[in-house]
């Protein structure tokens, strides 16, 4: 099992950034970077190349829709350059807020889009002619809305440091972890559940590996939270962080019927929970939302507690088919927790 971190920061990047150095001196396996509606996430990822030698940097993710599926191509080939091939790309269709409200992009068809990109993106670091012909048209005709009608088919200009470079799908619908399980090579769920995992997407998983091509080999999966180690009441009591980020997925992240987290807290048999916190949620009292949040899926989802029980999380995390854990390490010192819990992984 490998080890993973999603880059926090409270509006410096560069700050951030900057401590992720002691934590590839710790151990630390890989690093992702978030992009939502802040900061772009290649930006940073190019910052943390140059800042880093061995950790492996991934996106997480950007989105399908705002990029064409040659800028993507783009960005993944400069990015595995200045890394000398450390780039992962992480990708996802985000959400409609997201994508029709901030980048004015039509939300449409996000299973078909994401096949489609991901194979114009393999094609294209193998430096062949971008061609598509379904949600993407390339090259554009005049039949297809160009001007001129003078695009003709392009290869990359430049030759990429690998002609392959690792990419990872956010998927939380069952049809969307099928596909994901038969293309991507790798898997990023999240707020995931280790026994409750199979329940949401077992035979999804069995149906996409069943039509997985043998030469991306088994699907990688990568999953976790926050950890912090220790006795008592003081400790536990740490879980309570992670309160406002599920109260705003479950709650917050899309409207009524289109939150794909709140799906997954009710596959997961929190339905009354779930209803309730999206309820007080998008009526603005947050707090009320938080306190809702089952303490059960809390301890599941992170691992916060004595040395015996985060190794036993660690195992469940392990069980479920995780190969890459994800922590945000809660304490003074972020690297310490990180080689604690490398020596457990290895």
């Amino acid at each position: 099992m490998r080890l993973a971190t999603l880059l926090m920061y409270d509006g410096n990047p560069r700050k951030a950034a900057d401590e992720v150095v002691a934590l590839e001196r710790a151990g630390l396996d890989s690093v992702w970077v978030a992009e939502a509606y802040g900061f772009d996430a290649p930006t940073l990822m190019g910052y943390l190349a140059a800042k880093t030698e061995t950790v492996k940097i991934g996106s997480g993710i950007l989105n399908i829709y705002s990029r064409t599926p040659g800028a993507l191509l783009q960005t993944a080939a400069g990015l595995d350059n200045v890394s000398e091939g450390r780039a992962i790309l992480g990708l996802g269709v985000s959400g409609p807020q997201v994508v029709e409200g901030f980048h004015g992009v039509p939300y449409r068809k996000p299973m078909a889009r994401t096949a489609e990109v991901v194979d114009i993106i393999r094609r294209g670091l193998r430096r062949e002619p971008l061609s598509a012909d379904g949600e993407f048209h390339l090259p554009l005709t005049k039949d297809d809305g160009a001007v001129t009608g003078l695009g003709k088919p392009l290869k990359l200009l430049t030759r990429p440091e690998r002609d392959t470079i690792p990419i990872w799908i956010a998927a939380l619908g069952p049809k969307n972890v099928e596909q994901t399980a038969e293309i991507a090579d790798g898997w990023i769920p999240h707020l995931f559940h280790p026994e409750k995992a199979h329940l949401v997407w077992g035979d999804a998983l069995a149906a996409g590996n069943a039509r997985r091509h043998d030469a991306l080999g088994p699907l990688q999966v990568m999953a976790g939270g926050m950890v912090a180690i220790g006795e008592g009441p003081d400790t536990k009591s740490l879980l309570d962080f992670a309160r406002p980020i599920f109260a705003l997925y479950v709650g917050g992240m899309g409207a009524k019927g289109k939150n794909f987290y709140n799906d997954v807290a009710r596959s997961y048999g929190y339905e009354k929970e779930a209803e309730e916190i999206q309820d007080l949620y998008l009526s603005g009292k947050k707090r009320e939302a938080e306190a809702l949040v089952p303490t059960e899926w809390l301890e599941a989802a992170n691992l916060v507690g004595p040395e015996s029980y985060v190794r036993e999380r660690i195992a469940a995390f392990r069980e479920a088919g995780v190969t890459d854990l994800n922590i945000t390490p809660v304490s003074e010192d972020p690297a310490a927790t990180v080689a604690q819990v490398k020596e457990w992984v290895s």
